[in-house]
C-alpha cells in the first residue's frame, strides 16, 4: 500500500528493475532497431524510447511537486546501447532525490492538469509516471517479441509452465 512517498519509492524501485532487466535483455540488434513505418511516437527507434522514458519519469516528479508539467532534465543520450541503463539508472536516482522525503500530504493535494481544466492528486500523478514506464516497457517487449528475440517473463514463469500445475491445482481446490 502506498502510504507516503518513500513507500511508492519502493514500489517505483520494482517496477524500474523490471524496465531494467528487459532492457539489458535486449540483443545488439536493438541498438539500431526502429519500426519500419510510422510517424512520431510511432517511429521511435528502441534507443528513444529509453530516453523518453528516463526523461518523462522526472517531468512526473515535477508535477507531483507542483512546479509544472515541464521536462527539465537534459535529454539524455542514448545513441549506443551501452547508454541505455546508466541513463536509466541516473534517472532513477533523480526522480528519487526529486520524490523522497517530501511530506505524505502531498499525495493527496491537487495539481492543475497540463491540456485540460480540472487536478488531479498527487498520488495519481505518481500512478501515471509508472503506467506510463510499463507501456513503454511493453512496447520495447512487444517489439522484442515481433523480432524473436527473447522477452523475459514479468514473473519468471510461462503460461506452459502454469498449465501443467493445473490438474493439481483442481485438486488442491475442487469446489472453485
Amino acid at each position: 500500500m502506498i502510504t507516503d512517498p518513500d513507500s511508492f519509492l519502493r514500489y517505483f524501485d520494482s517496477v524500474h528493475r523490471r524496465s531494467l532487466r528487459d532492457i539489458q535483455a535486449l540483443p545488439s540488434a536493438a541498438e539500431n532497431w526502429a519500426p519500419p513505418v510510422g510517424e512520431g511516437e510511432k517511429s521511435w527507434s528502441i534507443a528513444q524510447i529509453v530516453a523518453h522514458m528516463a526523461e518523462s519519469r522526472l517531468y512526473f516528479a515535477k508535477a507531483y511537486r507542483d512546479e509544472g508539467w515541464i521536462y527539465d532534465w537534459e535529454n539524455p543520450i542514448t545513441d549506443s546501447q551501452a547508454s541505455w541503463i546508466p541513463t536509466l539508472e541516473a534517472s532513477a536516482q533523480e526522480f528519487h532525490r526529486r520524490i523522497g522525503g517530501t511530506s505524505p500530504e502531498w499525495l493527496d493535494r491537487r495539481i492543475p492538469l497540463i491540456d485540460t481544466d480540472g487536478t488531479v492528486s498527487g498520488w495519481r500523478i505518481l500512478m501515471m509516471m509508472l503506467e506510463h514506464e510499463v507501456h513503454h516497457r511493453s512496447q520495447i517487449d512487444t517489439y522484442s517479441g515481433l523480432q524473436s528475440w527473447d522477452v523475459p517473463q514479468i514473473f519468471d514463469r510461462y503460461r506452459e509452465d502454469i498449465d501443467v500445475l493445473q490438474a493439481e491445482q483442481k485438486k488442491l481446490h475442487p469446489d472453485t
